[in-house]
Protein backbone atom coordinates (compact mmCIF):
# COMPACT_ATOMS: atom_id res chain seq x y z
CA UNK A 1 0.00 0.00 0.00
CA UNK A 2 2.25 2.72 -1.26
CA UNK A 3 1.64 6.20 0.08
CA UNK A 4 -1.02 5.19 2.57
CA UNK A 5 -1.15 3.64 6.01
CA UNK A 6 -1.55 -0.12 6.18
CA UNK A 7 -4.86 -1.41 7.48
CA UNK A 8 -3.06 -3.97 9.68
CA UNK A 9 0.03 -3.14 11.73
CA UNK A 10 2.00 -5.17 14.27
CA UNK A 11 1.60 -2.49 16.94
CA UNK A 12 -2.19 -2.63 16.84
CA UNK A 13 -3.40 -5.90 15.33
CA UNK A 14 -3.44 -9.43 16.66
CA UNK A 15 -3.77 -12.37 14.29
CA UNK A 16 -4.87 -16.00 14.48
CA UNK A 17 -3.76 -18.37 11.74
CA UNK A 18 -5.60 -21.61 11.14
CA UNK A 19 -3.77 -24.94 10.88
CA UNK A 20 -3.11 -24.52 7.14
CA UNK A 21 -0.86 -21.49 7.66
CA UNK A 22 1.97 -22.55 9.98
CA UNK A 23 4.85 -21.31 7.79
CA UNK A 24 3.14 -17.95 7.37
CA UNK A 25 2.97 -17.53 11.16
CA UNK A 26 6.79 -17.46 11.36
CA UNK A 27 7.00 -14.61 8.84
CA UNK A 28 4.31 -12.58 10.60
CA UNK A 29 6.06 -13.02 13.94
CA UNK A 30 9.32 -11.82 12.37
CA UNK A 31 7.40 -8.71 11.33
CA UNK A 32 6.41 -8.16 14.96
CA UNK A 33 2.84 -9.45 14.85
CA UNK A 34 1.26 -11.24 17.78
CA UNK A 35 0.43 -14.13 15.44
CA UNK A 36 -1.15 -17.07 17.24
CA UNK A 37 -1.18 -20.34 15.31
CA UNK A 38 -4.03 -22.77 15.92
CA UNK A 39 -1.65 -25.70 15.37
CA UNK A 40 0.54 -24.55 18.29
CA UNK A 41 -2.53 -24.82 20.49
CA UNK A 42 -3.65 -28.17 19.11
CA UNK A 43 -6.86 -26.61 17.79
CA UNK A 44 -8.35 -27.71 14.47
CA UNK A 45 -12.11 -27.44 14.99
CA UNK A 46 -13.65 -24.45 13.24
CA UNK A 47 -15.90 -23.57 16.18
CA UNK A 48 -12.97 -23.43 18.57
CA UNK A 49 -10.88 -21.35 16.13
CA UNK A 50 -13.74 -18.87 15.85
CA UNK A 51 -14.08 -18.76 19.65
CA UNK A 52 -10.37 -18.01 20.09
CA UNK A 53 -10.45 -15.26 17.45
CA UNK A 54 -13.42 -13.61 19.17
CA UNK A 55 -12.19 -14.10 22.76
CA UNK A 56 -8.71 -12.75 21.99
CA UNK A 57 -9.80 -10.04 19.55
CA UNK A 58 -7.77 -11.51 16.67
CA UNK A 59 -8.22 -11.27 12.92
CA UNK A 60 -8.46 -14.78 11.50
CA UNK A 61 -6.22 -15.70 8.57
CA UNK A 62 -7.46 -18.78 6.73
CA UNK A 63 -7.73 -20.51 3.36
CA UNK A 64 -11.18 -21.86 4.32
CA UNK A 65 -13.92 -19.82 2.63
CA UNK A 66 -16.63 -20.96 5.04
CA UNK A 67 -14.52 -20.28 8.13
CA UNK A 68 -13.53 -16.81 6.90
CA UNK A 69 -17.20 -15.98 6.36
CA UNK A 70 -18.09 -16.89 9.94
CA UNK A 71 -15.36 -14.84 11.66
CA UNK A 72 -15.96 -11.31 12.93
CA UNK A 73 -12.73 -10.22 11.24
CA UNK A 74 -10.87 -12.34 8.71
CA UNK A 75 -8.57 -12.36 5.72
CA UNK A 76 -9.18 -15.13 3.22
CA UNK A 77 -6.06 -16.38 1.48
CA UNK A 78 -6.31 -18.39 -1.73
CA UNK A 79 -2.70 -19.33 -2.39
CA UNK A 80 -0.76 -22.32 -1.01
CA UNK A 81 2.80 -20.99 -1.32
CA UNK A 82 3.95 -18.80 1.57
CA UNK A 83 5.47 -16.15 -0.73
CA UNK A 84 2.17 -15.89 -2.61
CA UNK A 85 0.32 -15.68 0.71
CA UNK A 86 2.58 -12.81 1.76
CA UNK A 87 1.70 -11.01 -1.48
CA UNK A 88 -2.01 -11.55 -0.77
CA UNK A 89 -1.60 -10.14 2.72
CA UNK A 90 0.22 -7.09 1.40
CA UNK A 91 -2.63 -6.54 -1.09
CA UNK A 92 -5.10 -6.82 1.82
CA UNK A 93 -3.32 -3.98 3.64
CA UNK A 94 -1.17 -5.98 6.04
CA UNK A 95 2.09 -4.18 6.84
CA UNK A 96 4.93 -6.60 6.14
CA UNK A 97 8.41 -5.50 7.11
CA UNK A 98 10.95 -7.26 9.28
CA UNK A 99 11.03 -5.59 12.68
CA UNK A 100 14.36 -3.85 13.29
CA UNK A 101 14.35 -5.27 16.81
CA UNK A 102 12.64 -8.65 17.00
CA UNK A 103 9.76 -8.83 19.47
CA UNK A 104 8.14 -12.25 18.87
CA UNK A 105 9.43 -15.81 18.94
CA UNK A 106 9.14 -17.44 15.53
CA UNK A 107 8.62 -20.81 17.20
CA UNK A 108 5.94 -20.11 19.86
CA UNK A 109 4.93 -16.42 19.50
CA UNK A 110 6.24 -15.58 22.98
CA UNK A 111 7.83 -12.20 23.70
CA UNK A 112 11.57 -11.82 23.13
CA UNK A 113 13.94 -10.31 25.67
CA UNK A 114 17.40 -8.98 24.86
CA UNK A 115 20.26 -11.23 25.99
CA UNK A 116 22.72 -9.26 28.14
CA UNK A 117 26.38 -9.16 27.09
CA UNK A 118 27.49 -11.18 30.12
CA UNK A 119 24.90 -13.96 29.71
CA UNK A 120 26.04 -17.36 28.51
CA UNK A 121 24.60 -18.79 25.32
CA UNK A 122 24.76 -22.30 23.81
CA UNK A 123 27.79 -23.26 21.68
CA UNK A 124 25.79 -22.94 18.44
CA UNK A 125 24.87 -19.31 19.19
CA UNK A 126 27.00 -16.20 18.78
CA UNK A 127 28.56 -14.41 21.74
CA UNK A 128 26.08 -11.71 22.89
CA UNK A 129 29.01 -9.32 23.38
CA UNK A 130 29.61 -9.49 19.61
CA UNK A 131 26.12 -10.06 18.21
CA UNK A 132 22.74 -8.87 19.48
CA UNK A 133 20.73 -11.86 20.67
CA UNK A 134 17.22 -12.31 22.04
CA UNK A 135 15.68 -15.13 24.07
CA UNK A 136 12.03 -16.14 24.11
CA UNK A 137 10.54 -15.61 27.54
CA UNK A 138 8.17 -18.55 27.04
CA UNK A 139 10.16 -21.33 25.32
CA UNK A 140 13.77 -20.20 25.80
CA UNK A 141 14.61 -20.26 22.06
CA UNK A 142 17.55 -18.01 21.18
CA UNK A 143 17.46 -15.64 18.17
CA UNK A 144 19.94 -13.42 16.37
CA UNK A 145 20.12 -11.81 12.95
CA UNK A 146 21.83 -14.60 11.02
CA UNK A 147 21.38 -16.19 7.59
CA UNK A 148 17.78 -17.28 8.29
CA UNK A 149 16.89 -13.70 9.25
CA UNK A 150 18.49 -12.42 6.04
CA UNK A 151 16.63 -14.93 3.83
CA UNK A 152 13.28 -14.09 5.40
CA UNK A 153 13.99 -10.37 5.02
CA UNK A 154 14.81 -10.89 1.33
CA UNK A 155 11.58 -12.84 0.84
CA UNK A 156 9.56 -10.03 2.39
CA UNK A 157 11.30 -7.44 0.22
Amino acid sequence: MTGQESAFRPETDRLLLDVMLGKLAVYLRLCGYDAAYAGDRGVEADDRILDIAAEENRTLLTRDVSLAGQAESSILLTKRDVEDQLAELREAGVELAVAETPTRCGRCNGPLLAVEDDETTPEYAPDPEETDCWRCRDCGQLFWKGSHWKRMNETLD
